[in-house]
């Protein structure tokens, strides 16, 4: 940006003595989002305010009042509404496709059509190199893409020497991080650990069995997602229950879990700087005793591929009707979940916004609001939930975003209405801004529309 104009234009700030009316005279590469409430999102106050966006960044925030001329710039009427920071999803998923895919050009629209302006890919592949990039240079109308190696797990590393290499050909590809499956064996993780610190390279994910949740945190994870293997270190050894029977994400585990070791988790957590991806929404819809009907039936459902939806259903079904499924098991089971996301924000390194889309009903940026339901239920208050998707994830990265302050990255969401008092307003934005590009409601829904008769089409054949 041209800080020296931007400097010469303020200086030329003007009163016209009849109207009353200020001048700011912009040029046509600037954008105004005019009277709006801003929400500071680290301590709730909300003020109104004028939002100078240009050259991709917050230009300059003055306070509402007087009516301005704002030269040649683009004019963005926001009376009445709210405005936030970009939501960061933490364990998202992108099609392994080139970038001129359509599912990837769709899967990265439905991510901002809720808001989200950064996305962190949790199976990376050789094509999300490039996609990045194109990304974080503006030539496509993406996310902020993170992107992890491809999985690293009980298969693809079953030697130490097969760590030690596919880390380093990882980190040399240019990997942001390395991403863990469970079946890594002890011997294996540590020599992986021990690879990943010489090539400077983080990791993160899943917490192999084997491995168990305190080793993994003293081990110097990245992030723990899932909040895998926090509630299988909840067993007391003496109980000697078999670490690879644990189910799904320690179901099995539920009735010898003693929820009074979780602060001792949540505190060896902060020791060691790991944070925690919860993915709560995942149990609560995969694993959930809710019919695979009632949320098939879901309207965001209509955009997935018909075929995909079929898929989720067969699979919440094998999981959740057999005989070693109990929904007031699940029930003692999420509470527990919940009493550990609770502490981990409280007394941990603290928490990251991710749900995992897609995944079995969790329709990429649609899954984020449940997500949010999710932190709600655990404990969370709304300003908590949504620091945990902007202030946090903009920590963790050392980024330039999650804050809306002169000089931070333009990404924005605006709604109708207060989102403090119900994060429910977030589901129907007003208008995305990802980086300076402004996506209004009404061309939001076009492209939502497209894509669901894209696939009603489909369903029909």
């Amino acid at each position: 940006m041209n800080y020296l104009l931007s400097l010469v234009s303020l200086s030329l700030l003007l009163f016209s003595c009849g109207s009353n009316t200020q001048t700011y005279p912009l040029n046509a590469d600037y954008t105004v989002l005019e009277n709006v409430w801003l929400i500071d999102v680290a301590t709730g106050k909300i003020n109104k305010c004028h939002v100078v966006v240009g050259d991709r960044i917050i230009d300059r925030i003055l306070p509402a009042g007087h009516p301005v001329d704002w030269g040649a710039g683009t004019v963005i009427p926001c009376e009445g509404k709210y405005l936030l920071p970009g939501l960061t999803e933490m364990h998202a998923h992108i099609p392994a496709a080139a970038w001129d895919d359509s599912l990837v050009k769709e899967t990265l629209f439905l991510y901002l059509s809720n808001g989200i302006t950064t996305i962190r890919g949790m199976l990376g592949n050789p094509v999300h190199l490039p996609l990045r990039e194109k990304a974080d240079q503006g030539l496509i109308l993406s996310p902020r893409i993170v992107t992890s190696s491809p999985s690293l797990n009980g298969t693809t590393v079953r030697t130490p020497e097969e760590a030690r290499e596919k880390v380093t050909a990882y980190a040399n590809a240019g990997y942001d991080f390395l991403k863990l499956h469970p079946g890594i064996r002890l011997h294996v993780f540590d020599t992986l650990v021990q690879a990943a610190r010489e090539a400077g390279i983080p990791f993160a994910g899943h917490v192999s069995n084997l491995v168990g949740i305190r080793h993994a945190l003293e081990s110097g994870y990245q992030t723990v997602d899932h909040v895998d293997g926090f509630l299988e270190g909840l067993v007391p050894e003496s109980v000697g229950v078999n670490p690879i029977e644990n189910g799904f994400f320690g179901y099995n585990f539920t009735g010898v879990a003693d929820t009074s070791k979780i602060s001792e988790l949540a505190a060896l957590s902060k020791a060691n700087g790991v944070w925690v991806v919860p993915t709560q929404a995942l149990f609560d819809r995969w694993f959930s005793p809710i019919p695979a009907s009632k949320l098939a039936s879901e309207p965001e459902m209509r955009y997935m591929h018909p075929e995909t939806i079929q898929a989720w259903i067969a699979s919440k079904n094998n999981l959740t009707t057999g005989e070693a499924y109990d929904p007031e098991q699940w029930q003692r089971y999420n509470k527990i979940r919940h009493q550990l996301i609770k502490a981990l924000h409280e007394q941990g390194q603290g928490l990251l916004l991710g749900s995992d889309a897609p995944q079995v009903f969790n329709v990429p940026g649609f899954s984020i609001h449940h997500e949010l339901q999710g932190m709600l239920d655990a404990g969370l208050s709304p300003l908590e939930a949504l620091q945990i998707g902007t202030l946090h994830p903009a920590a963790f990265f050392n980024g330039n975003f999650g804050e809306i302050k002169t000089g931070k990255s333009a990404d924005l969401i605006l709604v109708d209405k207060n989102p403090l008092e119900d994060l429910k307003y977030l589901r129907h934005p007003a208008g995305v801004m990802v980086r300076g590009t402004w996506l209004d409601g009404k061309t939001i829904e076009k492209e939502l529309a497209a894509i669901a008769n894209k696939y009603a089409s489909q369903e029909q054949e």
